[in-house]
């Protein structure tokens, strides 16, 4: 990868910090969980060789942006709050948003309230779900029943525990557990937690020697951040998913009216979750 600035924000509520590399219009992509910036690595050189800005941000709660208290600092109104911020610092007119995991609802959210500032949205792995009658804890217990990840993350300090007591061990699991390399050799990994479980115990084996596309300096990249941020903060993103629900009841089946694209890999795990197929065939 080639040098990139490097950038604070100075305009929003929070001082993040991102990367920036070439000329162009600008395409903002936001990374998702556990991640940072440097997972567009890559995108951001292709990016920026083929005629565009790329900026990659770190979002709250990440590397070196700050990571508040407070749960309900990570809302969807703060992650939007914050995508808006930028975009209007830079101020080069409307951006194209790439989110991937988490950062795909902030750039479908980002779409959704303000069309404005966004001229294209292409979110990875997870599709846009437009809020429903439910509350999303609920939809999951009946769905994906009370070990699904998601609900294990909702007790404060439980997955901080368990990730932080090797970060190495637990980023490495992770990255591998749901790769494509992994399911090939071991199928999907469920993201299932029996009850007194953790999430790790059901990670598939940790291949003997890291793969060529998450080699040992990269890793180090990783672990450093999250060393510096832990897990609290993007663990809190998660904590957030009823209280969206509370915030977004004006945005009740909305439809996003940008220009819009969907990429998922066959074999992503959030594809094969209860229900995926569905929602991504209505898209």
């Amino acid at each position: 990868m080639e040098v990139s600035e490097e950038h604070f924000t100075t305009s929003g509520p929070l001082r993040l910090h991102y990367v920036a590399r070439g000329e162009g219009p600008v395409v903002l992509l936001l990374h998702g969980f556990p991640e940072g910036w440097y997972s567009w690595r890559h995108q951001i050189d292709f990016l920026a060789a083929n005629g565009f800005r790329a900026i990659a941000l770190d979002q709250r709660g990440y590397g070196d942006s700050p990571s508040p208290a407070a749960i309900d600092q990570y809302s969807i109104f703060c992650l939007v709050g914050d995508v808006v911020s930028l975009i209007d610092e830079l101020d080069q007119g409307p951006v194209v948003v790439v989110g991937h995991d988490w950062g795909a609802p902030v750039a479908w959210h980002s779409a959704l309230f303000r069309p404005d500032l966004i001229r294209g949205v292409v979110g990875l792995s997870v599709p846009y779900r437009p809020r429903g009658s439910r509350r999303p804890t609920q939809a999951m217990r009946a769905v994906s029943g009370e070990g699904f990840y998601q609900l294990y993350f909702q007790t404060p300090g439980l997955a901080e525990a368990e990730f932080e007591r090797d970060i190495a061990d637990s980023l490495a699991k992770i990255y591998w557990g749901i790769s494509y390399d992994s399911y090939s050799r071991y199928g999907p990994w469920r993201l299932w937690i029996p009850p007194g479980g953790s999430m790790l115990a059901a990670a598939p084996p940790l291949p003997k020697a890291m793969p060529s596309w998450l080699n040992e300096a990269d890793l180090a990249h990783f672990v450093t951040q999250f060393r510096k941020s832990g897990f609290s903060g993007p663990l809190n993103w998660y904590r957030n998913i009823d209280f969206n629900w509370e915030l977004t009841s004006a945005f009740n089946h909305a439809p996003i009216r940008v220009p819009s694209m969907y990429l998922a890999g066959e074999q992503d795990p959030v594809v094969h979750f209860p229900g995926s197929r569905e929602m991504i065939s209505h898209l």
